[in-house]
Formats: structure tokens, sequence, C-alpha cells
């Protein structure tokens, strides 16, 4: 394993050392491993609170700041975090308005969030949770009970994030998350599996000829694996999918060709060509797009594909000023 750490087991508090120190958008409570927007939520706004085992940078400290989330908490490498950690950030995050939870679909994650908001309300903190579930590869997995959640977090986080920021109440905001989370669909691929500083070896073993189809953001195994093709027939394979489960024909969406933390930009783009051309051909209509690396599997090489409908409510949404790391654009 080669890996620019210190000690496998500091790599999460080292990490929030350096986002404190690279970004004076962000505030870091290090005692419960939590990242806060440097400057308060003002009064009587909604707060939205999201969070996840680390390893998929940018997602979630990435997305903390103006337009997006309050709060994020991080726990260990593929780790959910702790009900404690859920319950600092929302009671601190809390600015009179109620509070948002953001949960991916994983069952430790969705545990450890209603725990923490069981908490909160006793703290007279009143907490709404949208569970994100839009993974179509698989229906139950090794985390889940249901589908898994995945790329289209990062779209709900920045759409929900501007309704909040706009000033709606909770059960507006709440509205917005659940249209969102009912439009969103992905399937993802990889080329190599990934490898978690504290295990010092792939998480799953991939010959060089070969590729996972449908894999989710832990290093898990996807649907199937076959022999390597070219990428306009990988292309295929997150399309359809997709199209199958949802139909997105004549409708007005969001695309976001995501890379899982090894795949050069060079790839990712000559992907999201290939991607473009099915949809063209599918009568899906792209208003808006994302290619980069905005939920990654730490150095797992692949890619995944997220479409998202929306109408005039949510593309508004989506082009209001949003100020992070991971997101930056109107401001």
């Amino acid at each position: 394993m080669k890996k620019l750490i210190n000690s496998p087991d500091d790599v999460v508090a080292e990490a929030l050392h350096g986002i404190e120190a690279s970004d004076d958008r962000v505030r870091v409570d290090h005692q419960h491993r939590v990242i806060f927007r440097a400057t308060p939520t003002r009064q009587g706004k909604v707060a939205l609170i999201s969070g996840g085992g680390s390893g998929h940078e940018p997602l979630h400290g990435g997305y903390v700041g103006v337009g997006m989330l309050d709060a994020a908490c991080a726990g260990q490498v593929f780790t959910s975090p702790t009900p404690d950690q859920i319950l600092a950030a929302t009671v601190e995050a809390d600015a009179g308005a109620g509070v948002l939870h953001i949960v991916k679909n994983y069952t430790g994650d969705v545990m450890n969030f209603e725990m923490a908001a069981e908490l909160a309300a006793e703290a007279d903190v009143r907490v709404e949770t949208v569970v994100v579930a839009d993974d179509v590869a698989v229906q139950d997995s090794l985390y889940t009970a249901g589908r898994r959640g995945v790329g289209l977090t990062v779209l709900l986080e920045k759409i929900v994030g501007a309704a909040a920021e706009e000033g709606r109440d909770l059960d507006a905001v709440l509205a917005v998350a659940t249209k969102v989370n009912e439009g969103g669909r992905s399937m993802g691929m990889a080329l190599t599996s990934c490898t978690v500083p504290a295990a010092g070896q792939p998480t799953f073993d991939l010959p060089e000829d070969q590729m996972e189809i449908g894999i989710g953001i832990h290093g898990e195994p996807g649907r199937h694996r076959e022999p390597l093709t070219p990428a306009k027939d990988i292309a295929r394979q997150l399309v359809e999918p997709i199209l199958t489960d949802r139909d997105y024909a004549g409708k007005r969406t969001i695309a976001m060709l995501n890379g899982m933390g090894a795949t050069p930009l060079l790839e990712l783009y000559l992907m999201y060509a290939e991607v473009k051309k099915l949809l063209d051909d599918a009568g899906v209509t792209v208003e808006r797009n994302l290619v980069g690396n905005y939920i990654t599997s730490l150095d797992m090489a692949g890619c995944s594909l997220t479409l998202l409908e929306v109408d005039d409510e949510l593309l508004t949404l989506w082009d209001a000023p949003v100020n992070t790391a991971g997101l930056r654009w109107g401001l």
C-alpha cells in the first residue's frame, strides 16, 4: 500500500486539520469531528446536516458553506458517524427553524442519524430526515436494506441547500428534498478496487482485463464482472439501467458523470461525451451537467452516472449561488 499518510488510525483526524487550514469557509469541531460553516447559521434559517464515512471526499465536508450544508459529520473511513457526533452537529447548527438530516441509505447511517434525531427532539430541536436511495444497481446489499444512496446526494444537497438559503421553512425544504429524491437515479462501475488505509490491501481483487459493473461507494463488488470494453460500451451499461428503471424520455435533467477518485478528468470527459450521445438518442434533455470527482471511493478507478429529472423550480434552485470547497458559482 502506497498512501500519503502517517498512520492509518489517524487519517481522518489529520485530514480534518488540513481541511480547516485550507478553507476559511469552514471551522472544525475536532472533538466531535464535525465541519461547520465558519459563519454560524443565521437565525430563522433551516439547518442542513449530513455526513457519513470518510473516503468519499469532497462529500460531505466539501459541501459545507453558503448554499449547501450547515454542517457535516466525518465518520471513520467508510464508517457511519456516531449518534453523538450527529447530535452535536444538529444542536449547534439549529438556528430556531429546525434541522433537515440528509442521509445516504446505508444501515449504519440511517440508524445513527435516527438515534441522533430522537435525542435532538428531547432537546427541543425539530428534525426531519430524507434518506437518499438512488442506486439502481442493487435492491439490497451488504450495507443496505433497499437501494444504496450514492451520487444523487450531491445534487440533493445543492438544490435543498438553495431552498433553505431562500428562507423556506422546514416543511417546504423537506418537500423539495423528497421531490429530488424521487426524481434521481444512479449507476456506477469500477476498473479497480479501492484500498482502505486500515486494511492495507484492495477490498476485492479485480484482474487487469476485467471491470465491475454496478459498484457502490464503499468498495463493495457490483452486479457482475465482465471483460473490459471500450468507453462507448461502458456508457451504455450506465445509461440503460437508469432509463429502464425510470422513464426520462422527453424529460429535462441534470446529469452528473462522477469519478470514483482515481480516474483522470481526460477519461471522465470522454465518458461524458459517450453518455451524452446515448441520452440524446433516448430523447433525454440535459439542462445542466457536472463532470468530475464529487462523491468518491478513495482511490478507486471508475465512474458513476446520476440523472435527476428537473422542472423550473429545481433548475432555479440548482443555479442559485453556492460557495463551498466542492461546488462554487454565482458568488
